[in-house]
């Protein structure tokens, strides 16, 4: 990495394997099973290490993997829409966004369920929420104040969780998608 020094390339690897130290955990058990001691001893450093890393302790690396996460659900759904338009459009992304949510569980928590210290539709919203938010208001081409953007978003959101809860047929998220694609091409 050009003009990073040694250092400060160490202290970007201790950090990115706390990070995924803390989602790995969070995966396989859940948030509450991620603790400062667990993740000290996974990275195999102190807490006193972790923490000066992570200042925040707990909250704030849940919500660097929370911002990570709005990095990669962005890059995915932006790579579905492509060129896509119409239903076409709204289907591939829609797709996207949910197999992010199934393969990611832990992070999708961290994104839309987890208390952390960022907020959505203010001046202050980070480029990384904003990054991914854009990409549905691009996705149902959205041209008025973003409540149409708000409520696919919301129905996304809404088809995730509960279908990861076991909720809605399973089986049918083809028909779900097809829907929803029909309810926000105009």
């Amino acid at each position: 990495m050009p003009g990073v020094t040694t250092r400060e390339q160490r202290t970007q690897e201790r950090r990115r394997r706390i990070l995924d130290a803390a989602r790995d955990r969070a995966d396989a058990e859940g948030w509450a099973a991620v603790t400062t001691r667990h993740l000290s001893d996974a990275i195999g450093f102190s807490q006193p290490v972790l923490y000066g890393h992570f200042p925040g302790g707990k909250p704030e690396i849940m919500s660097a993997v929370a911002l990570d996460g709005f990095v990669d659900l962005a890059e995915r759904c932006r790579a579905a829409l492509g060129d896509a338009q119409g239903t076409s459009a709204i289907e591939a992304v829609a797709v996207a966004y949910l197999d992010f949510g199934d393969e990611h569980p832990a992070v999708y928590e961290a994104m839309f369920q987890q208390p952390i210290d960022a907020e959505f539709a203010t001046n202050g919203t980070r480029p990384e929420m904003r990054a991914a938010y854009d990409v549905l208001v691009d996705t149902i081409a959205d041209d008025g104040d973003g409540t149409a953007t708000e409520v696919f978003w919301g129905a996304l959101d809404g088809i995730s969780r509960l279908e990861r809860a076991g909720r809605m047929r399973p089986g049918h998220r083809a028909q779900r998608v097809a829907e929803l694609s029909r309810r926000f091409f105009t």
